[in-house]
């Protein structure tokens, strides 16, 4: 799932694209990733890309046109989605249901970020992996009016986000799983299950230790989280996207390393197996050593 590094870096990649381009149309083929329906997907035909910028885990575009309101195009991302960008557009789409495509915006005459011209048909794919489809687009005047930004908590690398207002939030999930409130969208906003488990190992922190923590402790946590999410952005800077996925891989120390040595202290990855997910740790660095209670595996040993 794209978190807040690689939606950053989407956002860059995606400024030296489409600032000043022009919008021919949006084709959407995955029907069900369509959220919104007035203002229409034709409305955005004609608009200038005034603006991309990245609120929580969500992809923002923000699309202008002389006289009119302004319309956004927001794109979640989910578990799988993706962007791809195209120099040309092919010939067809594809149908709805038979490949990963899920919505094409395809671009007026213009000229590329290097200087060079482009044909008209240039533009991004966003495409979504999976038989789970989770993937989300949205038209709206203002993102406000989705209620997923409508909840967003404070994003985590805002200069105004200090370590005051994160110990108030820490106190205030009492005995909440750190884990579960470091993903809790509307606590903090653009952490995922990758960088949670990033985040946590950096700080040498169980998943499972309470929210309400010394300040010490807190403290510990809240330059854990600087650090590892400034270093994720640091890494994917300047690169495309077609490069941003590896990179994050390739980035992580625990995160799908399970049975692999930890880097830091080289004792095994171990994960937890939840319904829907998983999440990876080092005991040696996080749990004293102590593996913790998987309940899905003891059940299937059981």
């Amino acid at each position: 799932m794209p978190e807040l590094p690689e939606v950053h870096a989407l956002v860059t990649d995606l400024r030296s694209h489409l600032l000043g381009r022009v919008v021919d149309r949006l084709e959407i083929v995955a029907f069900a990733a369509l959220k919104t329906f007035d203002p229409p997907v034709s409305a955005l035909s004609g608009r200038t890309v005034g603006d991309v910028a990245r609120r929580g885990k969500f992809l923002d575009l923000t699309l202008e046109r002389e006289d009119e309101r302004d319309l956004h195009l927001i794109l979640h991302l989910a578990r799988a989605g993706w962007i791809r960008w195209r120099d040309s557009a092919p010939q067809r789409s594809g149908r709805p249901g038979r490949n990963p495509l899920a919505a094409r915006l395809v671009l007026d005459d213009g000229t590329g970020h290097d200087g060079t011209a482009l044909a008209k048909g240039s533009g991004f794919d966003v495409t979504e992996a999976g038989t789970r489809k989770s993937l989300a687009i949205h038209i709206v005047h203002s993102p406000l009016d989705i209620p997923g930004i409508a909840r967003l908590g404070p994003d985590p690398l805002d200069q105004g986000f200090t370590l005051d207002q994160f110990q108030r939030i820490l106190e205030a999930g009492g005995r909440k799983q750190i884990k579960g409130l470091l993903r809790d969208q509307s606590v903090i906003g653009g952490i995922g299950n990758a960088y949670s488990d990033e985040i946590l190992h950096a700080a040498k922190m169980s998943p499972f230790k309470p929210a309400a923590m010394s300040p010490d402790d807190a403290a510990r946590l809240f330059d854990a989280m600087q650090a590892t999410l400034r270093g994720a952005i640091e890494r994917a800077d300047g690169l495309a996207a077609s490069e941003l996925k590896h990179e994050k891989k390739s980035g992580l120390h625990v995160h799908g390393r399970t049975g692999e040595p930890c880097p830091v202290c080289g004792d095994t990855v171990r994960q937890v197996i939840y319904t829907d997910s998983t999440f990876q740790y080092c005991p040696t660095c996080q749990t004293g050593g102590r593996p913790l209670a998987d309940r899905v595996l003891s059940r299937l040993l059981k």
